[in-house]
């Protein structure tokens, strides 16, 4: 099993290849961000003095590489002093390379763009309820949980605890299980505008003059003593603004629904 050393990453990345795709990758998603569209930042000071592993960024999800590429741009702009913005792209000279993410087999398999993502630091896992449009129900391969502890052990981590790009979709308990096992500090992020700016892979641009926006909050306060699995996920969607209270369709078909009882009784 890889370890971590100056040269490799603790999956045997080799950093300077490392640091030349995610320099490749921000150049030519610069203007995607701050060009076609003006990614809004803020909150990016909760980044400032964290631990350089054990941290775990839960995020909402709404396009598959636009909102990872657009948070690769805030990391390393904050890890070279620049708060709140990504306006001068000289941060990608100094990338932060021990970042991670969790990301679909089934889609980082697709394609050489896929598996340049792969090399830049996805750790990929089969989705053990959906494959390949089908509902299916599978045991989690535990060499991917491996994998991603020993992501955690070694840096920085982001997971899209939905599991998908549908909004409002239900949270898998998984991630809930990773932090009350682990007990990483969690940060939580709010993304908006990735749907309507890019297409569903984040590749191409739908609409300029898009403002999205990418929301960075204080880390979640667990107790983790008397707090279950259930209470953690519950959290951790409110944090991200997936839970029910934020539902404003659901919060109008649930009234219209409520005055047609009221009219048939």
């Amino acid at each position: 099993m890889a370890k971590k050393t100056i040269f490799t990453d603790s999956f045997g990345n080799i950093y300077f290849l490392k640091r030349l795709i995610i320099f490749i990758l921000g150049m030519v998603s610069y203007r995607r961000f701050n060009g076609f569209n003006k990614l809004k930042i803020s909150g990016s000071e909760h980044l400032v003095n964290l631990p350089d592993k054990n941290v775990l960024f839960v995020s909402n999800h709404q396009t598959y590489f636009a909102d990872v590429a657009a948070m690769y741009h805030v990391f390393c702009a904050v890890n070279n002093g620049y708060l709140n913005t990504i306006k001068n792209p000289i941060y990608l000279l100094n990338p932060k390379v021990d970042f991670y993410y969790v990301a679909a087999k089934e889609t980082m398999d697709k394609g050489i763009l896929a598996k340049i993502f792969k090399l830049a630091g996805a750790i990929t896992v089969k989705r053990t309820w959906r494959a390949e449009g089908k509902n299916v129900n599978r045991m989690v391969d535990m060499g991917e949980v491996d994998n991603i502890l020993k992501a955690l052990d070694n840096g920085w981590v982001i997971t899209f605890p939905q599991g998908t790009t549908s909004a409002f979709a239900e949270g898998r308990k998984g991630t809930a299980r990773l932090v009350k096992d682990q007990k990483p500090i969690v940060i939580p992020i709010v993304i908006n505008g990735f749907r309507r700016a890019f297409d569903k892979k984040g590749l191409k641009v739908k609409v300029t003059g898009v403002q999205p926006s990418m929301e960075f909050k204080p880390p979640i306060q667990f107790d983790f003593d008397i707090e279950k699995t259930n209470d953690i996920l519950g959290k951790i969607m409110f944090a991200i603004e997936q839970s029910p209270e934020f539902n404003v369709l659901h919060d109008y078909e649930q009234n219209t629904q409520n005055k047609k009882d009221e009219i048939e009784l």
